[in-house]
């Protein structure tokens, strides 16, 4: 893992709320940004500043997937503005209707 501008309870803090809150978002970003498209679930694992690192199920095997931010990430509020963006993207790509945020 890259060294992280983020302490282990912002990275705690995120996944957390990622996988309570946004499972189905996360699913969406790993089929489309993670190449995964035959993902079955997803859960993010941790984070730094280039990337989200997360476990994804395939055919019943879980396997590790990093997805590149768009650009290197230093503050915790950017996380949220980054994730978004990747979500719209995912969705555009999956040609999912994205939710409301």
């Amino acid at each position: 893992m890259t060294s992280t501008p983020f302490s282990p309870e912002v990275v705690s803090a995120v996944t957390a709320h990622m996988n309570g809150d946004h499972p189905e978002d996360t699913l969406i970003i790993c089929r489309a940004l993670g190449g995964v498209p035959e993902a079955t679930s997803a859960r993010m694992v941790g984070l730094d500043g280039e990337s989200g690192h997360y476990e994804v199920t395939v055919d019943g095997v879980e396997r590790s997937v990093r997805i590149p931010w768009s650009v290197p990430l230093t503050e915790r509020a950017a996380i949220r503005v980054e994730v978004v963006r990747m979500y719209r993207q995912a969705c555009a790509e999956l040609g999912v209707p994205p939710r409301e945020h």
